[in-house]
């Protein structure tokens, strides 16, 4: 996951009313005419009309950054031993993730929607689905995906069967956007030079994000989807793009085995899209439940599916690409 304070969330859906710490894609978002707004605030301010404290003249945080920093520091380390020490022990780091995920969404689903997607089996499900990723591959992890989908259907049926075809539904969105994407980690992580792979996946995720919030929230103008996400601007996707082209043919010329500049600005494009996409889509989610975060795991950040939104459909990409271009390691 990120591992910079609200890299890789939504800024409109996380902010209270004030700047973001870093993130994509940027501006913060005006509340639109005649559409409902956050739980907690019915409107927004934009940060033009009141970009600093009139008593600090320094732009306001509207999160702990303290607290920010250290469960982003404090992730870091642990993201990086394990990586670089045990890469066994990382397989533990995707697994508590995706377990913790499965339960934050499953949550919201049951309190805001009244759908009863069946975690046991979604937990075990992806507990599985990573694990035989990362031993015996992506034939593994299919197989694993399917029979993920088989518990889910019989477990459901020891409850009554109104709503049965909308909770197995859910269900099998959450396999799909959770345990099955994060999978794709542990395949990158199972090639010789596995830790070189999914070291580069987090900073080009965190590079894309990192760019869109800055150049977004600097030059920021023109709206990118205002029905999903008013802050989100073309310009913040441009920066995105311009960082992880960057940050990728940095990553494919000097970490991963047999890479080159050129594959890295091809990389760095499709990380940009597919990050933003992902950031997008957990948009809508929340949008949909009424919700700002999808939890209060960590301090500063929200939950942990807050800080998977960009990585979950990035990871495939990322997966794919470096196959074609160096081969499965």
């Amino acid at each position: 996951m990120p591992i910079v304070p609200d890299a890789g969330g939504d800024q409109d859906d996380r902010d209270r009313g004030a700047a973001r710490l870093s993130g994509p894609l940027f501006r913060e978002e005006r509340q639109e005419p005649g559409r409902p707004g956050p739980p907690e605030h019915s409107g927004r301010s934009s940060r033009r009309d009141h970009p600093r404290s009139a008593e600090t003249g320094k732009k306001r945080a509207g999160r702990d950054l303290p607290a920010a920093i250290g469960v982003g520091f404090g992730l870091g380390v642990v993201i990086f031993a394990s990586l670089f020490f045990v890469k066994d022990v990382f397989v533990g780091v995707i697994v508590a993730a995706v377990v913790i995920g499965l339960w934050e969404l499953t949550s919201r689903l049951r309190e805001k929607k009244g759908i009863r997607a069946p975690l046991v089996p979604l937990a075990a499900g992806g507990v599985a689905m990573v694990v035989a990723g990362y031993v015996r591959g992506a034939e593994g992890a299919w197989v694993a995906m399917a029979l993920t989908a088989l518990a889910v259907l019989a477990w459901r049926m020891t409850e009554p069967p109104e709503d049965y075809l909308r909770d197995v539904t859910a269900g099998l969105f959450a396999a799909i956007y959770v345990p099955f994407l994060a999978t794709f980690v542990a395949l990158m992580l199972a090639a010789d030079d596995g830790a070189w792979r999914v070291l580069t996946f987090l900073l080009l995720t965190v590079v894309s994000d990192t760019g869109a919030y800055a150049v977004g929230w600097r030059f920021g103008r023109h709206k990118l989807a205002p029905r999903i996400s008013p802050g989100k601007t073309r310009e913040g996707l441009l920066g995105a793009i311009g960082f992880a082209m960057a940050g990728g043919a940095l990553c494919m010329q000097f970490l991963v085995d047999g890479g080159s500049w050129w594959q890295g600005l091809l990389l760095g494009l499709a990380v940009a899209g597919s990050a933003t996409l992902g950031d997008l889509g957990e948009s809508m989610i929340k949008r949909d439940l009424g919700i700002k975060d999808m939890g209060t795991l960590l301090p500063g950040h929200g939950g942990i599916m807050d800080r998977l939104d960009s990585l979950l459909p990035t990871a495939p990409v990322v997966w794919l690409l470096l196959v074609v271009f160096v081969g499965p390691g």
